[in-house]
């Protein structure tokens, strides 16, 4: 009974706290925020695609709007005339983006218990224990689920997206619905929800490889070796029963790769109708005003050639604006290679976690992308409380809590001191980008770190376990 009050009680506490900072006007405050919204989840930018549209013109004309048409069809109605945006149309447009925070964090929540129970049932199998699903077992002790809920509706990053109008809400959504799906086996919910993501935003293109994973290997578990090492402990029979033994498990094993493999094609191919239906959407929502084309040229290709430089949480618009443009196409290649060649090996030896797996490429992604916001790291925080068992152990995690406490208060300050009052310069905001960069750097150094010490900490219980039974 306590768990529910604190659970539900949290969640109406975090949905209360946004209708009432819509209502007090806060959102005026915080719409042209650039740690709030960039120029691709900008509320106010999709107002004016939306007014062009209205118009008879392209969304797309100008340089004000860089989002899909899918969007101005969604939130463009609920945006009035230019005058009545900051009354009742963004407290309407404002509630949609509550909604999606409340379906998020309900995923979320849905994902943690599956987890939970996947978890218990492979530490069952393995005869080892874990102190946090002991202490996590007990009724005043909230799960990864409950905890994962809480984190995502009360963090204050979520709600400064929320109320500030930001669609990083309604992005923040697709990517957990993805993992939802292929958490529960859903595979053209995971292909939906994954297509739907990387047409908001190209950057959530890496996580089809852990929700491939997360279909074939389903939820979080030891690494494999750790359960042949388990089973090796049994008493030894005759020779005939153990090549029998070990007959039906090569069979097994082929008919799983057979299965993971139909999985993944499954997932391709749901993926790519989920796309066909997406650009058909576009081209009926944008009609003869503009074309595929060119809502490419506006969304994915803008974000990769970053022409916009207003300053952000990111490290791409004080580079390029110093570096010269000869050398700008190369060094482009080179920020953006920077996912791609963390992949493989994060892969290697996570792919085992793929929940984890996708938090560690989720924040790799919000430190290295073009137009960064704390809706991305709103994201992430809500997926690593979900690894909160592996996690338990983590390393500087109070110097992680106040350094981003520090990045929230310093980083509105120098930025003022730097455009408003004219006392500061770039360098002052800038130096407070580098600080949050190496703050999510330490994060995921530290994070794997943990989740590999937790992974030989469960193989040196296994040892111990069959010495004992050999014993």
């Amino acid at each position: 009974m306590g768990e529910s009050w604190v659970v539900w009680g949290g969640g109406a506490l975090g949905v209360g706290i946004r209708l009432l900072l819509v209502a007090l006007g806060s959102a005026s405050l915080l719409d042209h925020r650039v740690e709030v919204v960039s120029p691709v989840t900008s509320l106010s930018r999709l107002a004016e695609g939306h007014w062009l549209k209205e118009y008879g013109m392209s969304p797309y004309a100008g340089s004000a709007y860089h989002g899909s048409p899918l969007l101005l069809s969604l939130i463009g109605p609920l945006i009035g005339d230019r005058q009545g945006i900051y009354v009742g149309d963004l407290l309407r447009s404002c509630s949609l983006f509550v909604v999606a925070d409340l379906v998020s964090a309900l995923l979320l929540r849905s994902i943690g218990k599956l987890l939970e129970r996947t978890q218990s049932q492979h530490l069952l199998q393995l005869g080892v224990t874990d102190p946090f699903r002991a202490k996590s077992d007990k009724k005043d002790v909230l799960g990864a689920g409950n905890i994962s809920f809480l984190v995502y509706l009360l963090n204050p990053f979520t709600v400064a997206v929320c109320v500030g109008g930001s669609t990083s809400s309604i992005e923040n959504m697709f990517i957990i619905l993805s993992l939802y799906g292929a958490a529960t086996e859903k595979v053209p919910l995971a292909g939906f929800g994954w297509a739907m993501a990387t047409h908001l935003s190209m950057y959530p293109v890496f996580l089809f490889i852990p929700i491939a994973y997360l279909l074939a290997n389903g939820p979080d578990s030891p690494p494999s070796k750790l359960f042949d090492l388990s089973e090796s402990a049994a008493p030894a029979a005759e020779n005939d029963s153990c090549n029998e033994k070990d007959e039906k498990q090569a069979q097994k094993v082929k008919k799983a790769s057979g299965s993971k493999r139909a999985v993944i094609l499954k997932l391709v191919f749901w993926a790519a109708i989920s796309w066909g239906c997406i650009l058909r959407l576009c081209k009926h929502a944008l009609l003869e005003r503009s074309s595929l084309v060119n809502m490419w040229q506006k969304t994915h290709k803008y974000m990769l050639t970053v022409d916009d430089l207003t300053p952000n949480l990111g490290l791409f618009w004080y580079f390029f604006t110093e570096v010269f443009d000869f050398f700008r196409i190369f060094f482009l290649m080179v920020f953006h290679a920077n996912i791609a060649f963390m992949v493989p090996p994060l892969t290697i030896r996570l792919h085992h976690r793929p929940i984890f797996l996708a938090f560690i490429l989720t924040t790799i992604c919000s430190m290295v992308k073009s137009y960064p916001t704390v809706g991305d790291a709103a994201l992430y925080m809500g997926l690593m409380a979900l690894c909160v068992q592996e996690l338990s152990d983590l390393q500087y995690f109070y110097l992680l809590l106040n350094g981003y406490i520090l990045i929230s208060v310093l980083g509105p300050v120098m930025y003022n001191l730097w455009i408003f009052r004219g006392t500061g310069n770039a360098n002052f905001y800038f130096a407070i980008n580098l600080v949050y960069a190496t703050l999510q750097t330490v994060l995921i150094v530290e994070s794997v770190s943990t989740v590999v010490r937790y992974d030989r900490n469960l193989l040196k219980q296994v040892k111990l376990r069959n010495r004992t039974k050999n014993s």
